[in-house]
């Protein structure tokens, strides 16, 4: 199971590079003083006042969203598993005038990395748990990182969005008219065919193309695992947070299934075609008592 680490690890600081590049992140919008990423943007409703905040944000890669939440108002730790991607997180920040404290380290042995610090937020951003083999492993991580009353704050893809994968084309359907909700013949909709659940072994794929960027992933082998949304909130109760907000949504900030999906004014991707049928992501809110 170890060598997930080194695959992963490998898979992100090739992938760093491409996000920096053509195509990928646009840096350089960070140099705007009133620029936040989108993703944060997102959340800030749900986020709350962040002034004096004390946080840690967890898989931080490029740092683009560590930075927004400092432009929030707090203090913010950023801490990720990829060497390169930290380098390139410490020349966003410089470029921003955004002060990080950046520490490289796995989830699972932040605590130690971090000297056991305590926060008032652990942040996790999107896309981040399906690179973690273990969800009460990660749920009891982030309970140790959090003072009391400190929060967790998770915004991810639906472990619903992560079990879909190309799509189905019909070439015939039995009874359309009693049968609408059915996409027709030579019509395009999203197929159920990976894990939901938790699974041991998790999913590796080899893929030299990525979700930002227009180059070659020069380490494309890759480990991922789904899980269950029941199994992130149980591991969250049973880590002894409280839960305060659970809200899941149509949409997610990149196009996660090409052809199938539109993107609206505020950079989100939604289904064209009936978005109510996939939940596409979700907010997850809970506090150390």
């Amino acid at each position: 199971m170890d060598d997930y680490l080194s695959i992963n690890a490998a898979n992100w600081d090739a992938r760093a590079d491409v996000h920096a590049g053509p195509g990928g992140y646009r840096l350089d919008l960070v140099e705007d003083p009133s620029w936040l990423s989108g993703v944060v943007r997102f959340d800030r409703p749900r986020l709350g006042d962040l002034t004096g905040v004390e946080g840690l944000h967890l898989q931080c890669h490029l740092g683009t969203d560590t930075v927004s939440l400092a432009r929030l108002g707090a203090r913010m730790t950023g801490l990720d598993l990829s060497p390169r991607s930290l380098e390139l997180a410490r020349g966003v920040a410089a470029r921003a005038g955004v002060e990080l404290n950046l520490v490289q380290a796995d989830v699972y042995t932040a605590p130690e990395a971090l000297g056991g610090r305590t926060f008032d937020l652990v942040y996790t951003g999107i896309g981040a748990l399906c690179w973690l083999p273990d969800i009460r492993r990660w749920a009891d991580t982030a309970a140790r990182l959090l003072r009391p009353g400190g929060r967790l704050f998770v915004r991810d893809g639906h472990p619903v969005l992560d079990s879909v994968v190309g799509v189905v084309v019909r070439d015939h359907v039995p009874d359309r008219d009693q049968q609408p909700w059915i996409s027709g013949p030579g019509e395009a909709s999203p197929a159920l065919e990976l894990p939901y659940w938790e699974t041991a072994e998790g999913l590796t794929w080899s893929e030299d193309v990525t979700y930002a960027g227009h180059g070659t992933v020069s380490a494309p082998l890759n480990r991922e695992w789904n899980h269950a949304l029941s199994e992130i909130v149980m591991a969250v109760l049973d880590a002894g947070l409280r839960l305060e907000l659970l809200v899941e949504h149509d949409s997610v900030p990149w196009d996660a299934l090409p052809g199938l999906m539109v993107e609206d004014e505020h950079g989100e991707f939604r289904l064209k075609d009936r978005p109510e049928r996939l939940p596409a992501s979700f907010t997850l809110v809970a506090r150390q008592p």
